[in-house]
C-alpha cells in the first residue's frame, strides 16, 4: 500500500464534525491503494512547516505528499512576506522531492465574512506556488483559480464556522475531486519511474 501525507494548516486538519479530519477521510474513501495520513496543524505557516516536516512528514516515508500552506502566510495579522513564502515552498518541495510533492495553491476566501485576508493578496501567494511547481517540476493543483472561477464560490467555502476561510463538506468535495485525479496521475508516474530504475 502506498502512503500519502497531507501536510498543511487548519484547512488540512479540520474535522467539520467528523471524528477524523475531513480532507483525509474523503481522500481515503476514494483512494483504496493509499494509507492517508493527516499532518495538518491549525495556525501553521510555511515557517512552522519547515520546523516540523521531519517529524510530521518524512518519518512516514511517504510516496506522495500534498503541501497546502498560504492561508496563514497571507494573513494580514501574521503575514510571511511573499519572497520568504516562496523560498520556504522551494525548501519544502526539495526536502520531500519534487516528484513526490503535490503543491496546492491557497484557496480564495469569502471577503464578506473574512477580514484578515484578501483575494488580491491570496492570488499573489497562489501564483508563487504555481511558479515553485513549474520551477521544480512538482505536481500542482490550483485550488485558488479553480474555486474562484465558480460563480457560487462563497457557497462552496461555507463551513460550520462560516468565517469565509474554513470550508465544509462542499469545499472539501470540490478539492478532493481535483486532488484524486492529480494523486492518481502522480502515483502512476512514480510507478513508471520505479520500473525504469529497476
Amino acid at each position: 500500500m502506498l502512503k500519502l501525507v497531507c501536510f498543511g494548516d487548519s484547512i488540512t486538519a479540520r474535522k467539520e464534525g467528523l471524528d477524523t479530519p475531513m480532507l483525509t477521510t474523503k481522500l481515503a474513501e476514494q483512494l483504496d491503494n493509499f494509507e492517508v495520513i493527516n499532518a495538518g496543524v491549525s495556525g501553521n505557516n510555511t515557517v512552522d512547516a519547515i520546523s516540523r516536516i521531519e517529524n510530521d512528514v518524512m518519518k512516514h516515508k511517504p510516496d506522495l505528499v500534498t503541501v497546502w500552506f498560504g492561508a496563514n502566510d497571507a494573513a494580514f495579522h501574521k503575514m510571511v512576506d511573499l519572497n520568504t513564502y516562496k523560498s520556504n515552498m522551494y525548501k519544502i518541495t526539495q526536502m520531500i522531492k519534487p516528484e513526490r510533492t503535490i503543491l496546492i495553491s491557497p484557496a480564495p476566501v469569502d471577503e464578506n465574512v473574512q477580514f484578515a485576508r484578501s483575494n488580491d493578496v491570496l492570488f499573489d501567494y497562489a501564483s508563487a506556488v504555481k511558479q515553485v511547481a513549474v520551477d521544480t517540476g512538482s505536481h500542482f493543483v490550483d485550488c485558488f483559480s479553480e474555486m474562484i472561477a465558480c460563480d457560487d464560490y462563497p457557497h462552496i467555502l461555507k463551513g460550520t464556522r462560516n468565517d469565509g476561510l474554513h470550508f465544509g463538506d462542499k469545499g472539501y468535495d470540490f478539492l478532493v475531486h481535483l486532488l484524486v485525479e492529480k494523486i492518481r496521475e502522480a502515483s502512476y508516474l512514480a510507478e513508471l519511474n520505479r520500473r525504469s530504475v529497476d
